[in-house]
C-alpha cells in the first residue's frame, strides 16, 4: 500500500473532489467546491518527496525532473482512479489528485438538456465543452462518449492528458492515448488521429494554436470532434477560437467555424439547497443558420440574444439555467447571485440562503 493511499481513501469516504498534498501544509480535501483541512499536522517536505515518488511512472518521473512539473493518472486498486498534478513550491514538493468516478455516469444519471443529447447525435462537427477547472467539463464529455459507445459503431478515439475515465469497448472501438505517454503532444496526437480512421476524436484540451487548428480541420473532414476549453460562457468561448489565430487568418477561421461548429456546452457547478452536493447549471449554444451567420459576420457579442431567441431549439444562457434551478428549489437565492453572470437580475435573492 503506497503512503498516499489513506489520504486517497479519506477522500473518497468523505465524498471529496481533490486532496492538496502540499509540503509545510496540512493536507486539505475540496469538498462540495471548499477547501477544508483533512487533517491538523502540516507535512514534512520527506515524507510528501518520498509519498510523491513512490506512485509515479517512469515517464512522469522524467517529465518532473525536466520541468519541475508533470501530470498522471493514478489508481486506487480497482477502487478509484485520480487525475494527478505534482509540482515543486516553495516548501518544497506538492500534489493535487482529483477523483474520477470509477465508471462514466449516463446522460440521464446527470440530468443533461435534452438539446445536450441532440448533440450526441451529430456524426461530423465540432462540439465544445467550456466551464472553469473544476466544473465537471470531463465528467459530462465522459457520458457523451459513453452514449456514442452505446449507439454507435465506430472508432471512437480520445486523447487526454492523463487518460481520465477508462471506457470500456460496447458498441465501439475505443482507443484512448495518453498525451507523454502514447504521444508527444496534443497537436501531434489529433494530427495523427486524422490517418487513424476515426468517427469520434475527443481532445482532451485545446490548448494552442496548433491544436485549435487541426481539430477545426479534422471537424471538416466527416468526423465528430468532441474538445474542452477552459472559458466562461459559449460567446467568450467562440471569441477564444477566433482570437488564437493571427488577424490575417481570423476572417477564415470564423467562416471554418460557421459551418463545422455544432455546438457549446458551458457548465458550472452550483452549491445544492438541502443535501450536501452540487448541481450542474448548463449553458447550450446551438448552432442554427441564424447563430451560423452571426460567427462568420464577427458579431460574437449578438450571440447571448440569440440564445434567448432560440429556447424553441434548447438553447439558454447561464443566467437562465441558474434561473431554472432557483425555482425548481434546487439552490439558493445567494449561490444563484454568486453565480450568476448579471448579477442585477439576482440582486433582490443575495441574501436568502
Amino acid at each position: 500500500m503506497a503512503r498516499i493511499d489513506e489520504f486517497l481513501e479519506e477522500i473518497l469516504k468523505r465524498d471529496g473532489s481533490d486532496l492538496h498534498f502540499m509540503a509545510g501544509d496540512p493536507p486539505r480535501i475540496r469538498q462540495y467546491g471548499k477547501l477544508a483541512n483533512l487533517r491538523v499536522e502540516a507535512l514534512a517536505a520527506e515524507f510528501v518527496r518520498g509519498a510523491l515518488y513512490e506512485i509515479m511512472p517512469r515517464k512522469a518521473l522524467e517529465r518532473f525532473e525536466a520541468r519541475d512539473g508533470t501530470d498522471f493518472a493514478y489508481s486506487l486498486g480497482t477502487t478509484a482512479r485520480f487525475r494527478v498534478n505534482v509540482l515543486r513550491q516553495l516548501n518544497g514538493m506538492g500534489g493535487v489528485f482529483r477523483a474520477i468516478p470509477s465508471k462514466a455516469q449516463t446522460l440521464e444519471q446527470l440530468k443533461m438538456p435534452e438539446a445536450v443529447r441532440n448533440l450526441c447525435k451529430a456524426t461530423s462537427g465540432l462540439i465544445l465543452m467550456t466551464g472553469k477547472t473544476g466544473s465537471g467539463k470531463s465528467t459530462t464529455l465522459a457520458a457523451m462518449i459513453d452514449d456514442l459507445n452505446l449507439r454507435i459503431k465506430g472508432h471512437i478515439l480520445t486523447i487526454e492528458d492523463p487518460i481520465e475515465f477508462v471506457h470500456p469497448r460496447k458498441n465501439c472501438l475505443i482507443s484512448q492515448r495518453e498525451v507523454g505517454v502514447h504521444a508527444e503532444s496534443f497537436s501531434s496526437a489529433v494530427l495523427s488521429a486524422l490517418r487513424e480512421d476515426p468517427d469520434v476524436i475527443l481532445v482532451g484540451e485545446l490548448r494552442d494554436l496548433e491544436t485549435i487548428s487541426t481539430a477545426i480541420t479534422a471537424s471538416e473532414m466527416g468526423i465528430l470532434v468532441m474538445a474542452t476549453l477552459h472559458t466562461n460562457g459559449a460567446a467568450a468561448t467562440v471569441d477564444r477560437m477566433v482570437n488564437a489565430f493571427p488577424p490575417d487568418k481570423q476572417g477564415h477561421v470564423r467562416t471554418m467555424l460557421s459551418t463545422s461548429l455544432r455546438g457549446v456546452v458551458s457548465q458550472q457547478l452550483i452549491t445544492r439547497k438541502g443535501p450536501p452536493g452540487r448541481v450542474a447549471a448548463i449553458e447550450v449554444l446551438i448552432n442554427t443558420p441564424a447563430v451560423s451567420n452571426l460567427i462568420r459576420q464577427g458579431k460574437i457579442d449578438q450571440l447571448e440574444t440569440a440564445m434567448q431567441a432560440g429556447t424553441s431549439l434548447g438553447m439558454r444562457t447561464m443566467d437562465v439555467a441558474i434561473q431554472q434551478l432557483l425555482d425548481s428549489g434546487q439552490i439558493s437565492g445567494r449561490s444563484a447571485y454568486e453565480k450568476a453572470i448579471t448579477k442585477s437580475k439576482f440582486e433582490e435573492l443575495k441574501e436568502f440562503d
